[in-house]
């Protein structure tokens, strides 16, 4: 199987967002701290986005909102006063973010609040062809919020394992196989992607095996680094799935 399996990850190469990365967003004198600012305010800035903008606010007051959130949160030292004993990450964020849109609500623009600054570019395009695809008329915000840290946390395990195998020069080897992630073992096309990949049936539902065990293992590392105990990585995950399915 070693020929449609990747090798180990390299260290480093997609480093997941961990409490020991917000202590160190915090830390304004640390060299460190305005690369894990951006590292954290790229990898959750849209479920913090889609919050705002299913509260009412506009495309254009959601982006500045957003911006806001993340310079609210530096200016006022919160990662210093975060404490992972006390929860999980994504809780964090979104009692925040709740404290500072009520506070600031009567304040006319974001760029006075601010300061002017932004930490982290906001697409609008794609942030609005995102937010789309939520099936806003059914959630509430905070449903919202936890179905788009799901996907999130989703879309990051699923590039950490893009990355292992371009790692190991088997790019065209994952778009295949990852095809057959979530679907049931006994319906997938297993013998049309052997032919492809020019290998036995067999060694690709081996293959596929192995891949699913992999995301597990990494989904449960991404939700580790967001809680403040490993004792509620499970209960995390079916948190999660479970605003997946609403």
């Amino acid at each position: 199987m070693s020929d449609i399996q990747p090798k180990s990850h390299m260290p480093g190469r997609f480093p997941t967002t961990q409490w020991s990365r917000v202590v160190t967003a915090s830390s304004r004198d640390a060299p460190e701290a305005k690369e894990a600012l951006s590292g954290l305010c790229q990898a959750y800035w849209y479920p913090i986005y889609a919050y705002i903008r299913h509260r009412g606010y506009t495309p254009e007051r959601a982006r500045d909102r957003t911006q806001d959130f993340f310079a609210y949160v530096l200016e006022r030292d919160l990662f210093a006063k975060a404490d992972p004993a006390r929860g999980r990450f994504r809780a964090f964020l979104r009692a925040v973010c709740v404290r500072q849109l009520a506070a600031r609500r009567d304040q006319e623009n974001a760029a006075r609040r601010g300061g002017g600054r932004s930490f982290f570019s906001i697409d609008p395009l794609d942030a609005e062809r995102r937010y789309t695809r939520e099936p806003a008329h059914e959630l509430t915000p905070e449903r919202i919020f936890d179905r788009t840290w799901a996907l999130t946390l989703l879309d990051r395990v699923v590039e950490r394992l893009r990355c292992e195998y371009d790692d190991a020069g088997q790019s065209s080897k994952f778009e295949e196989l990852i095809t057959l992630l979530t679907r049931d073992p006994a319906t997938g096309p297993y013998s049309e992607i052997a032919g492809r990949l020019g290998t036995t049936e067999g060694n690709v539902r081996v293959a596929v095996h192995r891949l699913r065990r992999r995301y597990g293992l990494l989904l449960r590392d991404e939700i580790a680094a967001t809680v403040g105990d490993a004792a509620q990585v499970e209960d995390e995950i079916q948190t999660l799935f479970a605003a997946l399915e609403g």
